[in-house]
């Protein structure tokens, strides 16, 4: 003690045992430490060696060969240096799967493309199973002339399965590979994956996965679900699994499911996908209205932060959902391009927190506010203003059949491709064709219909139409030429209760964010001095509180 003394003071009381780790505290000779088919994490390392076990026994990483076929094919990087011809494909499909191998905890080698010869698709094969666990083979699957998975895999090995009930990914091949004919210890598992890519991605989440998950000592991954309402009517074969790829959000105290384009090649149906509903076989389909079990590909967090919606297409509308994710973080929008009048219906079904709307009133030179009174009465609905922005003529470089006006609509020499029903801009060339006294007999194409400004600059640059309405940055997109024709104003409508919610207030801030707006007038043939703009459709007007968007 400092008095320097020799004693001890105890200050406090000292039970026994305290600060005294006893033998077996932790881990005891016998005891389970972790058990068998344990996905192993940071911790349960510590916890082998603190048992004494400096090695354990684990599951091999399957290895998976992945082999695109194709003599269309072209690699992704020929394609970014200019090396793609017409008529030839980029090849993404390896790069997916290979992916979603790694994510699965697999180990992926992706072959180098194998043209479609039938001695050149088989000595990928049998040398890729020579050393890998499961084999992929992508494409020609099917029973064209050229398509030869199915004759491989006979040749190497026995054919088990050609064709599944499930719709998209029907032509799915399953078979094994002869272990003395490959030169391996075993016989290798081969699935042939057909080509179009939203069939090859699900097939690899409906039969790779389990595969993968089972050689791991694993179960198949089960994705959280939820019941959400059905915006669109569903028609599914009879006798197939339809896999149905879906937008989700919560809109008001209900949680919808709106479809996504079901083409079997539209890889962007994917990645715009929150969700998968399965409509089962023997069903006919669902009904609008129907309450659905979605698998979800995000997080219910991610859904109730979802911005949903539908209506006009704009391209200003990734420009906002790219602005949204970078200054807005949680906050996302989620779109589907349904047409003007199709976003009002949405709007009036409570399917949609918005809708994009450019909507021309023939007698009054208006846009929007007469078909908001029709197909929303009785609705305080707040109309915002996004961009002005120019229509015309989209036609091919150099404009060859010397488009200049809304009368060579009428031209015999001249095909066009309109938009779908319900469109602003097909109402804004009906508008025009009336006034010039033109029926639609007299347009050739007037009947053929895209959903996008871009899908119609797409059919211009193929050759297939002359011409289509759209507006001025679609066709500079595809380096097309566009003969101005109309100036209107594309509209967000917004039910008011929306409007003012918590949910919409970052999209709204955007409105007036200086690096949005000059990256909206850096595209052509927009302006975007009305952005912001705030006018009421109902009853009651908005206070001067309310007209603020920033």
């Amino acid at each position: 003690m400092e008095d320097g003394r020799d004693a001890i003071e105890i200050r406090a009381a000292a039970p026994p045992w305290h600060h005294v780790r006893p033998m077996g505290e932790d881990m005891v000779a016998t005891e389970l430490v972790l058990p068998a088919n344990h996905k192993l994490r940071p911790v349960d390392l510590g916890a082998l060696a603190g048992s004494g076990h400096a090695q354990v026994a684990v599951y091999r990483r399957p290895r998976v060969a992945i082999i695109p076929t194709g003599s269309e094919l072209v690699a992704a990087e020929t394609a970014m240096t200019g090396g793609i011809q017409p008529g030839q494909i980029i090849e993404y499909n390896s790069i997916v799967l290979a992916a979603q191998v790694e994510n699965w905890g697999g180990v992926p080698t992706r072959w180098p493309i194998v043209r479609d010869e039938f001695e050149a698709i088989k000595t990928a094969v049998r040398a890729a199973a020579q050393s890998h666990d499961l084999v992929l083979i992508n494409a020609g699957s099917s029973a064209g002339s050229e398509d030869y998975t199915a004759h491989v895999v006979q040749s190497l090995g026995q054919l088990l399965i050609h064709g599944v009930a499930v719709r998209p990914g029907h032509p799915v091949i399953m078979g094994l590979l002869d272990s003395s004919i490959i030169n391996h210890q075993s016989p290798v598992p081969v699935i042939g994956v057909p080509g179009y890519p939203v069939s090859a991605a699900l097939t690899g989440e409906i039969f790779v996965e389990p595969l993968l998950a089972r050689w791991q000592g694993q179960p198949a991954y089960a994705p959280p679900t939820l019941e959400a309402t059905l915006t669109r009517k569903l028609v599914s074969p009879t006798g197939d699994d339809d896999f149905v790829r879906v937008a989700v959000g919560a809109v008001g105290d209900s949680v919808m499911a709106t479809p996504l384009s079901r083409g079997a090649g539209v890889i962007t149906s994917l990645v715009r996908a929150d969700g998968i509903v399965r409509i089962p076989r023997f069903s006919e389909g669902a009904d609008a209205g129907s309450r659905v079990t979605v698998h979800l590909y995000r997080t219910s967090r991610e859904i109730e932060k979802t911005i949903v919606a539908i209506g006009s297409h704009d391209l200003t509308l990734d420009l906002l959902a790219q602005f949204l994710a970078e200054k807005a973080g949680a906050w996302r929008l989620a779109s589907a391009n349904v047409g003007s009048l199709g976003g009002l219906v949405a709007l009036r079904r409570g399917e949609a927190h918005l809708g994009g709307s450019h909507l021309l009133d023939p007698e009054t030179g208006v846009y929007n506010e007469s078909y908001i009174h029709r197909y929303l009465p009785g609705q305080e609905i707040v109309l915002v203003t996004l961009v002005g922005r120019e229509q015309g003529w989209i036609v091919p470089p150099g404009n060859p059949k010397g488009l200049s006006g809304w009368a060579d609509a009428a031209n015999p020499d001249v095909q066009i491709v309109n938009r779908q029903r319900g469109a602003g801009t097909r109402v804004l060339l009906d508008y025009a064709l009336t006034q010039r006294d033109i029926t639609p007999e007299q347009v050739k194409g007037y009947d053929r219909e895209e959903y996008t400004h871009l899908a119609v600059a797409a059919a211009v640059a193929s050759g297939v139409v002359d011409a289509g309405l759209g507006i001025f940055a679609a066709a500079r997109a595809l380096g097309l030429d566009f003969v101005p024709l109309a100036h209107e104003q594309y509209q967000l409508v917004i039910p008011k209760a929306h409007y003012e919610s918590d949910l919409l207030k970052p999209l709204l801030a955007l409105l007036g964010d200086e690096g949005f707006r000059t990256a909206v007038a850096a595209l052509p043939g927009y302006d975007v001095s009305p952005m912001g703009d705030v006018k009421v459709v109902g009853e009651r007007p908005l206070s001067s509180k309310d007209r603020s968007t920033g």
